[in-house]
C-alpha cells in the first residue's frame, strides 16, 4: 500500500501545468512572408510548404512586382515584413498594399543580427522567422493624403538646398573678384543684393552707379557699399557669376511652382469645422502664416479645429513640415511620451548595474523633430513661458540641451492640442519665473527638513 501511494504522487508529481500562452507567443502569426529589397531584384521567403521553393527571387519592373503579389496569394499570405532600403521599397510597398496585403516597414537594426553567414536569400529566411513570431514592429506611416504633403514638403526642401548651392557659387564667384557684397548686406539674394548682381552681369562696373541700388532698409551706407564693390572683374569669373545666378532664379521659379501645387493639396485636406480661427494677442508676420495667396493658418485650424499658431515659435513652415511627416491624427500614438520618443526628442536611458550612464537623447533623422528645434531655437529671445525655460536650460546645460528639451515640450504641446482638442493659454515669462521660484522653495525646504532644519525667507529673518 505505501509503495501504491508513493507511485501515485510521483505521478502526481510529474503531471504538467496547465499554463496560458505568453502574450508574446499570442502574436504568432503563420502567414507571414518576408522580402528582402534590392535595387535589381527582391527575395521573398513565405512559410515552408506552402510551395515547393519557400524562397523565391523576383525582379524590379512592375510585371515582376504584380507576379510577386499574385505569388504570395496562391501562398496564403496574409503580411509581409520588408526593410526600408532606400527608396526601392516605396514601390513595393504601395503596390501590395493595394493588394490588400498587411505591409509592415521594418527598421533594419531590428534585423541585422541574421545567424550565420548573411546573404540576401538568409535575410529574408531570417526576417520571416522573426516576423512570424511577432518580433517586428512596423514603422509608422501617415495615410495617403498625409504622404502627398509630404513629398511636396521634401521636394521643396530639395529645391532650397540646390538654390542655397548656387547662392554658395554666387558668393564664391563674386569673392574671387574681391567684391565683398557679402560684407555689407546681410543676403545677396535680398533686394539690394540682387539688383547688384543683376546690374553686374549686365556690364555696370562703377562702384558709385551700383551702390545707388541700395534700399532704405539697408544699414550700410552707399559709400560702405561701394568701397566693398571695387575688383578685379575676369571674364571668367562674370562667366561664372552669371550662370550661378541664372540658376539660382531657376530654381526660385521651380519653388514658386512647388508652392503652389502644395497649397492646393493642403486646402484639399477633409475640414473638422468651417469657422475661421480666432483673434491673436500677438501681432503674426505674414511670413509665418500666409504661402503665396493661401492662408495656412485658417486651413489648419478648419483640419483640425485647433489654433496651432497660438504656440510660440509654431509657424506655417514648421506646422506644414510637421503634418506632412506626423500627421494631424495623433491616435497612433496612445500618449505624447510615445509621440516625443518616436521623433527623437526624449531622453535616453542608457543604465547598467543600476547606474545611469547617459540620459542624450538618441539619434534621428526625423523631418519633423528638425522642424520642432529649428521652432525651439526661434525662441531664443521670445518674452514667452516656453522662452523663459528655453534661457533656463541653457544656462545649466548649453545651447543643444536647451533646444532639445525645448523641441521636446514644443512636441508634447502639438500632441496635446491635437489628441484632445484644447487650447494653448500663453502663461508669460513672469509667470513661469515664479512657478520654477516656488517649485524651488518647495524642493529646498523638503531638504531642509530632511537634514532637521527649517528653511525661513530673509524677510522673516529681519522681521
Amino acid at each position: 500500500m505505501a509503495r501504491q501511494k508513493a507511485k501515485g504522487k510521483q505521478k502526481r508529481r510529474h503531471e504538467p501545468m496547465k499554463m496560458e500562452l505568453p502574450i508574446e507567443l499570442k502574436n504568432v502569426n503563420l502567414n507571414a512572408a518576408a522580402i528582402d529589397i534590392g535595387s535589381r531584384r527582391h527575395f521573398v521567403a513565405v512559410p515552408e510548404g506552402r510551395d515547393t521553393m519557400s524562397v523565391r527571387q523576383f525582379g524590379v519592373f512592375t510585371g515582376d512586382l504584380e507576379e510577386l503579389a499574385e505569388w504570395l496569394y496562391q501562398c496564403g499570405v496574409t503580411s509581409v515584413a520588408m526593410e526600408s532600403t532606400g527608396y526601392y521599397w516605396i514601390p513595393v510597398f504601395e503596390l501590395l498594399e493595394r493588394k490588400g496585403f498587411e505591409v509592415k516597414l521594418v527598421d533594419a537594426r531590428q534585423t541585422k543580427n541574421v545567424s550565420g553567414r548573411k546573404s540576401d536569400m538568409l535575410d529574408c529566411q531570417w526576417q520571416r522567422e522573426l516576423h512570424t513570431v511577432g518580433l517586428l514592429k512596423g514603422a509608422f506611416r501617415p495615410p495617403d493624403a498625409v504622404c502627398v504633403i509630404r513629398g511636396f514638403m521634401r521636394q521643396r526642401e530639395m529645391l532650397v538646398q540646390a538654390a542655397t548651392m548656387h547662392i554658395q557659387h554666387m558668393q564664391k564667384a563674386m569673392t574671387q573678384m574681391n567684391l565683398r557684397l557679402n560684407n555689407v548686406v546681410s543676403d545677396i539674394t535680398g533686394v539690394t543684393g540682387t539688383r547688384i548682381i543683376k546690374a553686374i552681369i549686365g556690364g555696370e562696373r562703377d562702384p558709385q552707379v551700383l551702390a545707388s541700388y541700395r534700399t532704405k532698409e539697408c544699414k550700410n551706407s552707399a559709400k560702405v557699399i561701394a568701397q566693398s564693390l571695387l575688383g578685379n572683374y575676369r571674364a571668367e569669373h562674370l562667366f561664372a557669376l552669371r550662370q550661378a545666378f541664372e540658376l539660382y532664379e531657376i530654381y526660385q521659379e521651380k519653388l514658386k511652382d512647388c508652392e503652389r501645387e502644395l497649397m492646393k493639396v493642403v486646402q484639399q485636406q477633409p475640414h473638422k469645422t468651417e469657422a475661421e480661427p480666432p483673434s491673436l494677442e500677438r501681432k503674426l508676420r505674414s511670413r509665418d502664416k500666409m504661402r503665396g495667396e493661401v492662408d495656412v493658418r485658417s486651413e489648419l485650424y478648419k483640419q483640425t479645429g485647433v489654433d496651432l499658431f497660438r504656440v510660440p515659435g509654431l509657424g506655417s513652415e514648421t506646422l506644414l513640415m510637421v503634418s506632412g511627416e506626423a500627421g494631424t491624427d495623433m491616435s497612433p500614438w496612445q500618449s505624447e511620451k510615445l509621440f516625443s520618443s518616436w521623433l527623437g526628442l526624449s531622453p535616453g536611458t542608457k543604465e547598467s548595474g543600476g547606474k545611469i550612464l547617459s540620459r542624450r537623447s538618441k539619434r534621428s533623422r526625423n523631418r519633423a523633430a528638425a522642424a520642432f528645434r529649428i521652432a525651439a531655437a526661434s525662441l531664443r529671445n521670445s518674452p514667452t513661458a516656453l522662452g523663459a525655460f528655453y534661457r533656463r536650460i541653457r544656462a545649466r546645460g548649453g545651447e543643444a540641451k536647451a533646444i532639445t528639451a525645448t523641441a521636446h515640450k514644443l512636441a508634447k504641446i502639438y500632441y496635446r492640442l491635437l489628441k484632445y482638442g484644447e487650447e494653448y493659454v500663453e502663461a508669460g515669462e513672469k509667470a513661469y519665473e515664479e512657478k520654477y521660484q516656488q517649485q524651488r522653495i518647495k524642493a529646498l525646504s523638503k531638504q531642509a527638513a530632511l537634514m532637521g532644519f527649517v528653511l525661513v525667507a530673509a524677510t522673516t529673518v529681519q522681521a
